[in-house]
């Protein structure tokens, strides 16, 4: 049980330390190809140091074989003299000389075969190597390039959106509300008094009908005292 917590809160610290490094990793792109590129190139120099090595011994064996060769033809050639002298005594000495260099030859040949394959697969090793750095520093300056662009549009696009809370887009604002707010009071002026004239024309209407209906009332009486049928007056 205490090894599993512990396992537990190991996984858990390094998936911290994890995120934290991504997260600086992130916010360092130029440190972090750096970084990939001064490896790369480390590991090109240790590469090159080997091929170095390699081609020397590459080298080596061939220049002993290219002696050997030299020797055996040397040989053969003393191994015809002999021959043809009649020298058995030096002509035996020389065959087992020749067969000697030609066991040599054959295993220097196999070498030199080998040796030379390998130089020429640390050569290819090495080339690879150098392309993979020269291309992560093509990459590099693309691509920071790339994200330099992307921030000052990111930055343009932030201030046309923060445009609309500046302090001269509030005061506008401002002005216009307070433009509409007169207008508006002149406008309940004019509906105001507009208001106070129908009122006081309806007022003046019922006060002319009421005397009318007054006046009305008092012929109508003194018609019926006179005992004559009142007429309406038009």
């Amino acid at each position: 049980m205490a090894a599993n917590i512990v396992t537990r809160l190991s996984n858990l610290i390094r998936g911290f330390l994890s995120l934290f490094v991504s997260g600086l990793e992130e916010a360092n792109p130029e440190i972090v190809y750096q970084n990939s590129i001064d490896s790369m190139t480390e590991k090109y120099a240790k590469l090159k140091a080997a091929a170095a090595a390699v081609i020397a011994q590459r080298d080596d064996i061939q220049g002993r074989l290219e002696k050997t060769k030299a020797n055996l033809a040397e040989t053969q050639a003393s191994l015809d003299q002999a021959v043809s002298t009649n020298q058995d005594d030096l002509a035996v000495e020389l065959i087992q000389q020749k067969n000697a260099l030609t066991a040599d030859l054959a295993g220097l040949t196999t070498e030199a075969q080998q040796a030379s394959a390998e130089a020429e697969k640390i050569k290819g090793n090495l080339l690879e190597v150098k392309g993979s750095v020269e291309r992560l520093k093509a990459e590099k300056t693309t691509n920071l390039a790339r994200m330099q662009s992307a921030q000052a549009r990111l930055k343009i696009q932030e201030q046309i959106e923060g445009l609309s809370v500046d302090a001269d887009v509030q005061a506008l604002d401002g002005v216009r509300t307070h433009i509409k707010t007169i207008v508006s009071q002149a406008n309940l002026g004019d509906e105001l008094k507009a208001s106070d004239l129908d009122t006081r024309m309806k007022a003046l209407r019922t006060g002319a009908s009421k005397a009318s209906a007054t006046a009305e009332l008092e012929r109508l009486k003194a018609a019926r005292a006179g005992g004559a049928t009142p007429t309406k007056q038009m």
